[in-house]
């Protein structure tokens, strides 16, 4: 009886290994190219989920046959169509059929023209639309474009654009630069690092200057509100100054009325002098005509009637000058009440004007002090002497000394 041999599986890795056993880079010079191309090309692309860029991975364009595949591994290359994320190799068979659409071979001293003219014919023969080959050591560029399923020399590189990545060629300083579409240079990963550093400190040194700026903001608002309560009392002031006035008005009123008080009380007073005289006078005509009552009656009742009158007057002057004293010892004590009102008045305003001093010179060291704390700070961020000094508005030796 012949017993049937069952087929065996196949295991996948050796079928389709992860490496072809060479080193990515031979030299610094290699790797740094290689590198900063499929960083810069995969950062270009970043945004774009169904752009795949991938260095020194194994390209598998068809399944095995017989046990045998066909691979290479392009220093870089570009896949469009298919989404991002790690692969342990490229099997375009499993990638919907996509070749890689632009490739990147970096020379060294081990490849050989033989290897170059597999590779060529590898890519031409799988679908490569772009192939750039780069020499480090001659500094030469040599680009392809497919047409018409070949790959036909592109006859001037320096300045090239490629139609799929948009980026530009360049040699003219002695190595193969790339430009992205919107001018920027593809950058090394130092370079990349030492922009990302500066981009920070530069960050930084906005953030500081934005806190600065809040503070002095901070301090106009201060100064502003100080200019208000400046403002306030001195409207305050105005309004004393006026009231004083008004109040000196008044107590001049008063005076001038108080003094023709006085001129009226002598008036009067020389009136009731006058008729004291009289009455003396009369008095003495009264004992003078004593003697004479008996003839003189009738001039008695008529002097009589006289005197009565005149008594009447004296005392109505009396009266008015009664009423008069009370008056001006009613304006005496109003006088009085004036006069404190404006002792009152002289102290709010000596208080205000020290309330005043005092916030000047809280808002000059205020000024100062933000200024000195700033200086060492600003010096710290790279600022020379002159550019701290034009910043704050201070001179030179001024800086120097806080410094």
């Amino acid at each position: 009886m012949v017993q049937q041999l069952q087929p065996t599986a196949v295991d996948s890795d050796w079928l389709y290994p992860e490496s072809d056993g060479k080193p990515l880079s031979d030299n610094t010079i290699q790797f740094r190219i290689i590198t900063t191309l499929q960083g810069g090309i995969d950062t270009l692309f970043a945004d774009d989920p169904n752009v795949f860029v991938a260095g020194d991975l194994l390209w598998y364009p068809v399944k095995a046959v017989d046990g045998r595949s066909k691979s290479q591994a392009p220093d870089v290359m570009v896949v469009f169509g298919r989404p991002k994320g790690d692969r342990r190799s490229y099997k375009q068979f499993e990638e919907d059929n996509i070749p890689p659409q632009v490739v990147f071979e970096i020379l060294s001293h081990s490849n050989t023209e033989e290897e170059m003219e597999k590779k060529f014919n590898f890519y031409e023969g799988y679908g490569v639309e772009e192939y750039y080959l780069y020499d480090p050591a001659t500094n030469e560029l040599k680009g392809w474009l497919k047409h018409n399923n070949k790959l036909r020399p592109i006859s001037q590189m320096e300045g090239w654009r490629s139609p799929r990545l948009g980026c530009r060629f360049e040699t003219l300083h002695g190595s193969l630069v790339l430009y992205r579409p919107d001018g920027q240079k593809m950058e090394t990963y130092v370079e990349t690092s030492l922009r990302a550093e500066l981009e920070a400190q530069r960050a930084e040194l906005q953030t500081k200057l934005a806190q600065q700026e809040a503070q002095r903001a901070q301090q106009e608002t201060q100064r502003a509100e100080q200019e208000t309560q400046r403002a306030e009392q001195e409207t305050q002031r105005a309004q004393q100054e006026a009231q004083r006035a008004e109040l000196q008005t008044k107590l001049a009123q008063q005076e001038a009325q108080r003094a023709q008080q006085e001129s009226q009380r002598a008036e009067q007073e020389t009136q009731r002098a006058e008729l004291q005289t009289k009455l003396a006078q009369q008095e003495a005509q009264r004992a003078q005509q004593e003697s004479q009552r008996a003839e003189q009656e009738t001039q008695r009742a008529e002097l009589e009637a006289q005197r009565a009158e005149l008594q009447t007057k004296l005392a109505q002057q009396e009266a008015q000058r009664a009423q008069q004293e009370s008056q001006r010892a009613e304006q005496e004590t109003q006088r009085a009440e004036l006069q404190t009102k404006l002792a009152q008045q002289e102290a709010q305003r000596a208080q205000q004007e020290s309330q005043r001093a005092e916030q000047e010179t809280q808002r000059a060291e205020l000024e100062a002090k933000a200024r000195r704390d700033a200086i060492p700070r600003l010096l710290e961020l790279g600022l020379s002497v002159e550019q701290v000094a034009q910043a704050l508005n201070l001179s030179v030796e001024e800086v120097n000394q806080s410094h």
